[in-house]
């Protein structure tokens, strides 16, 4: 049995192997004990950020242990106060007593990326043995309240301290990074480090950290182009290049040329065609497009889908920005849209003109189940969009369009029921 390309084979371990699998487990636990007794007497020191930095090796999925790490770095790495106008870092939840680590990973020196799409907020405010929040924490670090203004030596010297610690974290991540490029927990642990950099530096030297930080994502996107992780992150990192608080201006025009190189790489890659349609709106607010400019562009956008389509009508990624383009023209009145001065003959001239492409795809692909789907949605839009019922001849070209679905794709039988039913056909 195969799984992901990749051959399961029953493996058996020796004695000695099972052994140094013992080993290395009462090792990772014998490291956790010594974080948990640090944290839980609250000794956020430099000798527990160094534990935590041998646990994350260990196991990045580990995420009380990042929130262990950034106790420290608030009570005795970073220096400097917050900006004025920014928010004072919030405390972070150590939830050492109940966390949960998986040995089996450890064992294995790797762990498993988690699959969710968005992981939960790790910052929250804990009281410790001492009884002092974190906030104390940070306060008796020097971080005060982000009231302080004054830029003298002793406050430029904080900054430098800063500026070393944070390319210092940043560093150590890099190759956790690399290992484990979805491990939500290392993203989410940057983005902190990079909004710690806002809040504690100079514009402008934050902003030198943002653009490197926009430089590591496009090699991670390099190694892994469809990296949704990375590309999530891409946008995030782009909306703060853009800010006022980095001095930024709008990043639009290039990061739309770069789903272009990105599409040209890899037709397949669907996070790229997703990011572009997110982009378009922006793009031709700021172009100050006209009409005829807006024209031309989706009459580009219609030419770069199909010629994908030509060459791999089964890749799904394709069909879905074929959708984007298409619903553009149908629910024009509840979107941002690029055709917004069209008139309905020429959405219908459009529509019908795509219907007779895709079904010249038909005569090299009559096994797709997509081009099928995509044939009945725009039959169907084009009645819509006319505001009357489907023609005769319309009725006749979707039930063989079914009956053809429900031959390639009998597991969804119950849909194509359900939709010869919504169109008063008989089911079978």
């Amino acid at each position: 049995m195969a799984s992901h390309g990749v051959a399961r084979t029953n493996r058996s371990s020796t004695e000695e192997q099972k052994q140094q699998e013992l080993d290395k487990i009462a090792k990772y636990r014998d490291l956790e004990g010594q974080v948990r007794s640090l944290v839980a007497d609250a000794s956020f020191t430099p000798d527990l950020l160094k534990l935590t930095a041998k646990l994350l090796r260990l196991n990045p999925e580990y995420y009380t242990i990042w929130n262990v790490r950034r106790r420290c770095l608030l009570t005795c790495g970073l220096s400097s106060k917050p900006s004025p106008g920014s928010s004072p870092s919030k405390a972070l939840q150590s939830s050492s007593q109940n966390a949960t680590t998986t040995t089996s990973s450890v064992a294995s020196s790797s762990s498993s990326s988690t699959t969710t799409t968005t992981p939960p907020n790790p910052a929250s405010q804990t009281t410790g043995k001492s009884g002092t929040t974190v906030d104390d924490d940070a306060a008796q670090a020097g971080l005060g309240d982000g009231s302080g203004t004054t830029d003298d030596a002793g406050c430029t010297e904080a900054r430098e301290k800063d500026l070393d610690t944070l390319r210092s974290e940043l560093g150590f991540t890099v190759p956790l990074l690399m290992e484990f490029p979805k491990c939500y927990w290392i993203w989410n642990y940057r983005s902190w480090l990079l909004q710690q950099a806002i809040e504690r530096l100079q514009p402008q030297v934050a902003r030198r950290i943002w653009e490197e930080e926009l430089g590591l994502d496009t090699k991670m996107l390099s190694k892994d182009r469809r990296n949704f992780h990375a590309w999530g992150y891409r946008r995030n990192v782009v909306s703060h290049l853009e800010s006022p608080a980095l001095n930024g201006k709008s990043m639009v025009e290039s990061e739309f040329e770069f789903t272009t190189k990105m599409i040209r790489v890899d037709l397949s890659n669907f996070s790229a065609w997703h990011n572009r349609s997110k982009l378009i709106p922006r793009l031709l607010d700021e172009r100050k497009a006209d009409e005829g400019a807006r024209k031309k562009f989706f009459d580009d956008e219609l030419v770069l889908i199909k010629e994908g389509l030509n060459v791999g009508p089964e890749d799904q990624s394709l069909w879905y920005y074929h959708q984007f383009l298409m619903l553009d023209l149908i629910e024009h009145d509840a979107r941002p849209t690029i055709t917004a001065n069209l008139n309905v003959d020429e959405r219908l001239d459009y529509i019908t003109t795509d219907i007779v492409d895709i079904k010249d795809l038909l005569e090299d692909y009559d096994d797709c189940k997509l081009i099928y789907e995509a044939l009945i949605e725009c039959t169907l839009a084009l009645s819509t969009l006319a505001k009357r019922n489907p023609s005769e001849e319309e009725r006749v070209d979707v039930e063989t369009w079914l009956s053809k679905l429900q031959e390639l794709d009998p597991m969804r039988r119950g849909c194509w029921d359900d939709m010869r039913r919504q169109l008063g056909l008989s089911t079978k």
